[in-house]
């Protein structure tokens, strides 16, 4: 029939069976023309109802689209010529006609789809580009036989030919032209327009991978995801799914749990009798509960829900990649079938020449389409990975914010941040690789298959080798496992210690500790080395396994297929299919184990999100906002507890406060008052009743919660500058002279939780949060605890008070300020969780009720000295107030000083010491305020920011960095590691020439006579060239093991002595994390992956060396196509490495503040709720996962940019290699080209790999170049010098200062402006001033923890300056301000060196009145201290500070006193015990409570940095000087003075 219709032969196989060979014209006209125009036909109309369903506006028409349009208008007007000259010849055959015909339709349909894109944002149709490829590829057939006629002379169909090639050409134009993108104006992101080629080749991201190559990417380089992409859309897709799938889970969940009960209940049922009391059957229950938590089963809650929620919301994309990977897993195979074709061609010289070409094109072919698919594929199961992995974490995000009380109870705020960084990104992890689980056990079975074919029933032998080697790879793997295991605990322990190192770095420095703890972290490091080098020397026997498995597998399969069978002979097809096979089967078979540990990994990850995800919301029913109330706040019966199975913390509470009200609410600690706020805020769990609210409400917590970011981003808290209102409150809230002390005014730079700022600001702070809000009603949780009374009146009366700026607002405060309670509206008194009394101060005095009691107790207690407390410096220097001053009830000072224990933890360092001037008086500061106006522009530059910004490397990474690296491995553990891998490469050339050698043998010798003696040589040699593979591999790997354990000790060495020599001034502006993090994550990458990547990266260097030495040997001409692809492949790699690295960067830099921000919003839920402000941090959240999205999908597209790069190289590779054995199959034989063409196939994967691994090894080397960076930072002054003190120096305690002068940091002005004084032996000396006054920096100088700016200090005529650190120090004692104790026996706390007999011990402990504490405990001197010395109490930890000066005993004593933290009973003890054990001492008390020094022989007074006054107290006492001034305040008379000795 076709026959007629085109008037010639359809098919005749005589066509091909010729040296030139060649198609029949009637099938080239018709099969081949009608293909591409079937698949447009077929595609065109459902791309039409897409573009119309999912239409936006049009956009303007471009160049690109006009050009595309005239090109096909073109074509047009030729198929109307080719029609019209169809209908003028006489006979034509109708496909002459039809064709024509076809096509014009065809270009209309094309006109019409092109036109359509208009209102796309994506121009280009993928289904378009492919028609065009397919037309051209379809008429490249009839384009060489129509040559081909008219270079035969026959010039019949001149014209129709003429048409032909012109229209082909035009094909090509229109498909050139739709490479291109067409930009968008609306779409930054240059995916979302970017045409279909552009698209597989990702040539769209050559633009990012230019311009990071010339300059390090910044994060506006960075494009933005595409809107399906971003966070937010993700989010709620998943929601709606996991709603429905949580619901089903929960349902199923009741059930189990009814199931449960009724097993239970049916127990239980014989047991009980009827007439049982019902209170007896609820104590069984709780019983039940008990024994329940304690036997510790695993508990219940709703699971397997999650994954199947984010299937169903990712089910698109899983498809998808799920269709790529199956077409790549089939293509795989194809190549070892046409390797099998082109060894015959080379050894059968009958087949014609075309063939071998076509068979070389096809290997391109395949690996082209190849490339493709598994590109495209990864990139969607990476960007599947990354938005599983944001949704996850933005879901935590918004559950965090909802999760009730006794949820939230479950989990620390680090359990909760870990939630979202290490499982959400092993859930990334595992769905990246989730289709290898189908797709490992495909390839494994076509592998095996295939290998039947080849190789028979032997081939098991083989296959059995492979799977008898898991269980033992298994083995070692669980082995290894268990050595991580007890690293980490190893690591922890060691980070411990660190942690506690650099938080009382100073005390370390004072005492000269420093070698001891230097000591410990050395024995912990020992081990942890230890442990790695038999986790490298196990790792090195798996890696041999790996290398040794396919070696064995081939010599087991070869020699049992030899030898089963003397007909069996082994030639080149055989051979080298089986050996690609096996290479294929190594793949899966490596994977699997891993697949399978991580999807455990995995499960336990889910089942955690789950628990939390799924875990109870906030119940707010009991709370009622109602707007048209005419009472503020309403209890009624309310009742409420923090957990149901605890008892109830608020009883049937009862009470309306009227708007406009303030009422105090009062009680001892422990008597609700916080839990009665926390109710109102809809924090705890109801039991009955309800509470009306009618308003908003502000809520200022007792421990107050402070952002990373500006003072006045705190205080503003998301809403508009309004100037006026601002200063006001600032000047209300007695912020304004702290601003002019804090470098940077409001714009100063807080630190995570606050850290550098005292208790007291902290709290004015958040006050300030509290009063900018314009809300209805204000919640106060004990604002006034941290700051001193008389910054406490100003607020009071400011804010607070009835003329304060909340004057009408309804204010609750809970307060312990008596004096404050005569000036509120009403008074509420609480006890054990129920209102005892209320009503206004002088109707509760009348009554005489539990009120009028505490305030008689509390008055006679008040002594003369009742504001002499309110001291200057109480709450900067001592941060929180914590000294028991008039506000505290009495029964509270012992409570009070536990309870704001936790508030103590205090960083040693505070910006503020470093700035002279601070509180004078409120007055005197707000005057000043305006001169100071002038000096504030000078001061931002100074020390606003007190952290420095962490330096991130930019560009690459220095040579010399490699080389500190491998010189701490040692040059000649780099040569016997080198030497090993060359050894092993020549050992791997070897045995394939020796294969090669072998499969010739077909050749030779037929079946029958093939000599034994021969075959076993030839499995013999074969068989050892393998096993000397894998030997050689090991002894390299076990040397570079050792190489690199060696490396980490060293630097590890270098970077600890150093950091505990670096001076104090570097801790004070350097936070701890950033520290720590040298030690734990730098120093585990150089520990770990460091070592790892460099030997991968040697291994694939040599491997691809190797491979190309092979294909050289075979064909030599091959080195002229090496040389450009070469060239290609630097300039290609040194492109991606630049732009790689940078953005690993961005990603760890935009990482980190998603993780403190969820941590932050964690711990300040309660804020948050009761400004109700969930929304704004929601979307803050959202945008940190959005900036971190765009980093981690830039990071992944640009390694697939570069794969598939460089598989084209490799593709080229295995091409060119192929042409050539097809251009010289004259000279070569089968064996030769399947030698060469089975390791070719090799390389595309050993090229990627050799990529990834240097950019690996940049990524990882950086942890070196960090490590480096602080084993360079500068030393303070030698520990020991050559010039060492006398012997029992210093026998008097002299100390002179001759004009000194010091200064924090060399950018700081002077703190101390040329001191001059005289101290005589044992005298005993007062120092006194205001906050700044430069006490502090009195004793760091006498320490040399500040170095001279000016001037000297000699002690018994030694001038310190010229002794070594240690030497001085250890002639020195201090009792610090800051009790600071490390983890470990009570002994070492005392006694770090065991320098003292045990006597001397219980002697000193004796003395400091803490002997029958110590002697109570069960381990006495060995009892553990936690760490920061929690579990025991402030008084104790300064008795033991008291208890260690006691100990050194050393001539001159420095006291930094600190009975702020301590009753006045302990202060008592500590006073005499020093009065009588140090009297032959000489004394220096840097004192903040007068009466405290008001025995000393003389004071002195300091002001900005200079001696005011020196001399006794008498003397100063009788003329009007700022100390007499200082005595007035404090209440202070000479009368008194004279009395105090």
């Amino acid at each position: 029939m076709l026959e007629k219709f085109c008037n010639s032969t359809f098919w005749n196989s005589s066509f091909l069976d010729s040296p030139e060979v060649d198609l029949p014209l009637c099938f080239e006209q018709t099969v081949l023309v009608w293909i591409p125009l079937g698949f447009l036909w077929l595609l065109a109309p459902w791309q039409l109802l897409h573009v119309y369903s999912s239409r936006t506006k049009r956009s303007s028409i471009t160049k690109l689209y006009l050009a595309k349009q005239v090109i096909v208008g073109l074509l047009l007007i030729l198929a109307a010529i080719d029609l019209a000259l169809a209908l003028t010849e006489d006979t034509v055959p109708a496909v002459r006609y039809t064709n024509p015909s076809l096509h014009l339709a065809t270009w209309i349909l094309v006109l019409l789809v092109q036109h359509s894109r208009l209102w796309c944002v994506q121009k280009n149709s993928w289904f378009l580009s492919l028609f065009w490829i397919l037309s051209i590829f379809c008429g490249t057939f009839q384009f060489q036989t129509l040559i081909r006629t008219l270079l035969k002379g026959d010039n019949s169909n001149l014209a129709y030919s003429c048409v032909f090639f012109i229209c082909y050409a035009f094909q090509i134009l229109v498909l050139v032209l739709s490479a291109f993108s067409e930009k968008n104006d609306s779409s930054k992101n240059p995916l979302s327009t970017a045409s279909f080629l552009s698209r597989i080749t990702f040539s769209w991201y050559d633009s990012v991978v230019l311009k990071g190559y010339k300059k390090p990417l910044t994060l506006d380089d960075v494009w933005d995801v595409d809107e399906k992409s971003k966070t937010k859309i993700l989010v709620s897709k998943f929601e709606t799914h996991m709603t429905r799938e949580l619901q089903k889970a929960r349902r199923a969940f009741q059930r189990r749990q009814r199931k449960k009960s009724q097993r239970n209940s049916g127990a239980r049922l014989h047991e009980l009798n009827k007439n049982q009391s019902q209170s007896q059957d609820v104590l069984v229950l709780e019983e039940a509960k008990k024994k329940k938590k304690k036997s510790g089963t695993t508990e219940d809650f709703p699971k397997s829900w999650l994954v199947m929620a984010l299937f169903k919301t990712f089910y698109a994309i899983l498809l998808k990649s799920f269709l790529l990977k199956l077409v790549y897993d089939i293509l795989t195979f194809l190549n070892p079938q046409l390797l099998k074709l082109l060894i015959s061609f080379a050894s059968d010289r009958s087949i014609y020449l075309w063939a071998g070409y076509i068979y070389s094109i096809l290997f391109f072919a395949v690996a082209l389409i190849q490339s493709f698919c598994l590109q495209y594929y990864f990139q969607l199961c990476f960007v599947l990975g990354m938005k599983v992995r944001t949704t996850v974490m933005a879901s935590l995000y918004k559950k965090a914010l909802t999760l009730s009380n006794r949820a939230r109870k479950q989990y620390t705020v680090g359990e909760t941040v870990n939630l979202m960084s290490v499982d959400a990104q092993k859930l990334m992890d595992v769905t990246s690789f989730i289709h290898l689980l189908w797709s490992n056990l495909l390839q494994i079975v076509l592998s095996v298959y295939f290998l039947w074919a080849e190789l028979g029933p032997s081939v098991l032998a083989g296959v059995g080798v492979m799977v008898l080697l898991i269980p033992v790879n298994g083995v070692l793997a669980t082995k290894n496992r268990a050595i991580q295991v007890k690293n980490m605990k190893n690591k922890d322990k060691r980070l411990k210690i660190m942690n506690e190192i650099l938080s009382g770095i100073k005390i370390l420095k004072y005492f000269t500790w420093e070698p001891s703890f230097k000591n410990q972290v050395y024995d912990i490091r020992k081990k942890e080395l230890k442990n790695l080098l038999m986790f490298g020397r196990l790792q090195s026997v798996i890696i041999f396994l790996l290398y040794l498995t396919p070696v064995l597998v081939s010599v087991i399969t070869f020699s049992v297929y030899v030898l089963v069978d003397s007909n069996n002979i082994l030639d080149a097809q055989k051979a080298f299919t089986s050996i690609t096979l096996f290479n294929i089967l190594r793949f899966p078979m490596s994977m699997l184990p891993m697949l399978i540990s991580s999807m455990l990994q995995a499960s336990v990850s889910i089942e955690r999100l789950e628990k939390y995800l799924g875990g109870d919301e906030l119940d707010t029913s009991a709370i009622r906002h109602d707007c048209s109330f005419d009472k503020a706040v309403q209890f009624s019966e309310a009742s409420f507890t923090w957990d149901h199975d605890l008892e109830v913390t608020i009883r049937d509470v009862n009470l309306d406060i009227m708007p406009g009200q303030l009422v105090a609410i009062v009680g001892t600690v422990g008597s609700g008052k916080s839990s009665l706020m926390s109710a109102m805020l809809g924090e705890m769990e109801n039991i009955h009743g309800n509470i009306t609210i009618k308003g908003t409400i502000a809520y200022v917590p007792q421990q107050s919660w402070i952002q990373n970011g500006t003072i006045k981003d705190n205080i503003l808290f998301g809403a508009e500058l309004d100037e006026k209102k601002y200063q006001q409150v600032l000047e209300a809230c007695a912020l304004l002279p702290d601003l002019e002390v804090l470098p940077g005014g409001d714009l100063a730079e807080i630190g995570e939780k606050g850290i550098n700022l005292s208790g007291g600001q902290k709290q004015r702070i958040s006050l300030a949060r509290a009063t900018y809000q314009n809300t209805d009603i204000y919640i106060l949780d004990d604002p006034l605890s941290a700051v001193d009374a008389h910054v406490g009146k100003h607020i009071f009366n400011k804010v607070l008070g009835p003329n304060g700026l909340l004057k009408g607002k309804t204010r609750l405060l809970v307060t312990h300020s008596i004096h404050f309670l005569p000036q509120v509206d009403e008074i509420v008194v609480m006890g054990n969780g129920t209102i005892l009394e209320k009503g206004s101060y002088s109707t509760l005095l009348a009554k005489k009720g539990s009120f009028a009691k505490n305030l008689k107790t509390f008055m006679k207690q008040m002594g003369p000295e009742d504001e002499a407390t309110v001291n200057e410096d109480s709450e900067e220097e001592d941060d929180c107030g914590l000294m028991p001053s008039v506000e505290e009830i009495p029964e509270d000072v012992a409570s009070l000083s536990m309870k704001r224990e936790n508030s103590f933890h205090r960083t040693l360092s505070r910006s503020s010491r470093s700035n002279s001037r601070r509180l004078k008086s409120l007055k005197d500061s707000l005057k000043t305020r305006k001169a100071n106006i002038l000096n504030e522009e000078e001061e931002v530059v100074k020390g606003q920011k007190l952290i420095k910004k962490e330096f991130v490397q930019t560009g690459k990474v220095k040579f010399s960095i490699y080389l500190k690296y491998l010189q701490a491995i040692g040059w000649h553990s780099m040569f016997f590691i080198i030497f090993g891998l060359v050894l092993y490469s020549v050992a791997f050339i070897g045995s394939n020439l020796w294969l090669s050698a072998w499969t010739r043998d077909s050749t030779m010798f037929n079946s029958t006579n093939y000599p034994a003696s021969r075959r076993d040589l030839r499995v013999g040699v074969y068989g050892a060239l393998g096993l000397a593979q894998g030997v050689f591999v090991l002894i390299s790997n076990l040397w570079s093991v050792h190489g690199s354990t060696h490396a980490s000790s060293i630097l590890h060495k270098q970077l600890l002595s150093n950091i505990l020599r670096a001076p104090m001034s570097f801790f004070d502006t350097t936070p701890t994390g950033r520290i720590v993090n040298r030690f734990a994550g730098d120093i585990s990458t150089v520990d770990d992956t460091l070592p790892m990547s460099l030997r991968s990266w040697l291994l694939c260097f040599l491997g691809i060396i190797s491979t190309l030495v092979m294909i050289c040997l075979a064909t030599p001409v091959f080195v002229v196509i090496i040389i450009p692809l070469g060239i290609i492949y630097v300039s290609v790699q040194i492109f991606y490495v630049a732009t790689s690295r940078q953005l690993r960067r961005l990603d760890s830099v935009t990482r980190s503040p998603i993780y403190s921000h969820f941590s932050e919003t964690v711990s300040g839920l309660s804020v948050i709720r009761a400004f109700e402000h969930q929304q704004r941090f929601l979307k803050h959240n959202e945008m940190s996962i959005d900036t971190n999205q765009k980093c981690v999908f830039s990071w992944i597209t640009s390694n697939r940019w570069l794969a598939v790069r460089l598989e084209l190289i490799g593709n080229l590779i295995v091409f060119f290699s192929s042409l050539m054995m097809v251009i010289y199959r004259k000279t070569l034989d089968g064996d030769t080209v399947g030698f060469v063409l089975s390791n070719s196939l090799n390389i595309t994967q050993t090229l990627n790999w050799l990529v990834r691994m240097t950019s690996e090894i940049e990524t990882n080397i950086v942890a070196v170049e960090r490590i480096n960076e602080y084993i360079k930072v500068e030393n303070e002054a030698p520990w020991v010098t050559d010039k060492r003190p006398p012997e029992g120096w210093p026998s008097k305690g002299e100390i002179q200062f001759s004009n000194y002068q010091v200064r924090y940091r060399p950018e700081l002005d002077l703190v101390l402006r040329g001191i001059t004084c005289e101290i005589k032996s044992a005298e005993k000396i007062g120092v006194v001033g205001r906050t700044g006054a430069g006490k502090s920096s009195l004793t760091n100088s006498l320490f040399r923890i500040l170095e001279a700016a000016g001037g000297q200090i000699t002690i018994d005529g030694v001038d310190i300056a010229s002794i070594g650190l240690h030497d001085l120090r250890e002639k020195l004692t201090i009792i610090p301000q800051d009790p600071i104790l490390f983890s470990g026996s009570l002994r070492m706390n005392l006694d770090p060196f065991n320098n003292y007999s045990d006597e001397e011990i219980w002697k000193a402990l004796e003395l400091a009145h803490l002997k029958s504490f110590v002697a109570g405990l069960q381990l006495g001197l060995s009892h553990e201290v936690t760490e920061g010395g929690d579990n025991l109490s402030i008084g104790q930890r300064q008795l033991l500070c008291l208890a260690r000066a006691l100990l050194r005993k050393s001539k001159i004593l420095i006291m930094d006193e600190a009975t702020a933290a301590v009753d006045l009973e302990t202060d008592q003890l500590i006073q005499t015990t020093i009065q009588n054990e140090f009297s032959h001492c000489t004394t220096i008390t840097i004192a903040h409570r007068l009466h405290t020094i008001m025995d000393s022989d003389k004071v002195m007074v300091l002001d900005q940095g200079k001696i005011v006054e020196y001399g006794s107290p008498e003397e100063l006492l009788k003329n009007p000087g700022p100390f007499y001034l200082m005595a007035q305040e404090a209440g202070i008379e000479y009368t008194n003075s004279s009395t105090a000795f």
